[in-house]
C-alpha cells in the first residue's frame, strides 16, 4: 500500500515528471499522455459509480477502478523493466465474463444505440468515448515505445463492457419506469 504524507512535491512545477524507473520526462510525453487518459477514465468510472444504485455495476466498477491503477503501474514502467504490476490475461478474461452477464438479459441489436439515456446512462456513455480515447494513447505509445499487449486488449474490451453497462442500465431504468405508465 502507497503511504503519502506530503501530497506536493514542486519537482512538476516546470514540466517534467517522472516515470516509475525514476527517470525524468516532459509532462507532454506519450507516456503521460496515456497516464492522464486512463486517470481520467478511472475518474469518471467514479462518476458511474456514484450515480449507480445497482450493486453489480457498482461492484463491477470498483474491481475495474482496481485494475485500472494496475494499467496506470503498467504505464508509468517502460516493458523492458522488470513489474510485478502488470495487466494480465485474467484481468480482461473477467471482462469477458462481465459483458456475458450483463448482456444476457439484453435483446439484440438490429440498429445503432445513441448515446443518451438517464444521467447514469449518459455518464456511461461518456466513460465509455474517454475509454476510446485512453485506448488510442495506449495504442499510440505502443507504436511508439512498446508495452504489455494485455493494457490494448484490457482498455478495448472494457469500452465494450460499457457500451453493454448503458444497454443494461437502460433496460433496468425502463422496468422501473414501465409500471408508472399504466397506472
Amino acid at each position: 500500500m502507497v503511504k503519502l504524507t506530503k501530497i506536493y512535491t514542486k519537482t512538476g512545477d516546470k514540466g517534467k515528471t517522472s516515470l516509475a524507473t525514476g527517470e525524468r520526462l516532459d509532462k507532454w510525453n506519450e507516456y503521460f499522455q496515456a497516464i492522464g487518459d486512463v486517470d481520467e477514465l478511472n475518474a469518471y468510472l467514479g462518476v458511474v459509480h456514484a450515480y449507480t444504485d445497482d450493486d453489480k455495476i457498482k461492484d463491477a466498477l470498483t474491481r475495474i477502478q482496481n485494475d485500472l491503477f494496475d494499467v496506470g503501474a503498467d504505464l508509468a514502467t517502460p516493458i523492458a523493466q522488470a513489474l510485478d504490476i502488470r495487466i494480465k490475461k485474467q484481468q480482461h478474461i473477467f471482462l469477458d465474463q462481465l459483458i456475458d452477464f450483463f448482456n444476457e438479459s439484453l435483446p439484440s441489436l438490429d440498429s445503432f444505440v445513441l448515446p443518451r439515456g438517464s444521467k447514469l446512462v449518459g455518464h456511461i456513455h461518456v466513460a465509455r468515448a474517454v475509454c476510446r480515447r485512453a485506448e488510442r494513447s495506449c495504442v499510440s505509445l505502443h507504436y511508439l515505445q512498446g508495452l504489455n499487449e494485455d493494457i490494448l486488449i484490457y482498455l478495448n474490451r472494457l469500452s465494450d463492457l460499457l457500451f453493454v453497462l448503458a444497454r443494461f442500465a437502460t433496460k433496468i431504468e425502463e422496468e422501473l419506469w414501465k409500471p408508472a405508465l399504466y397506472q
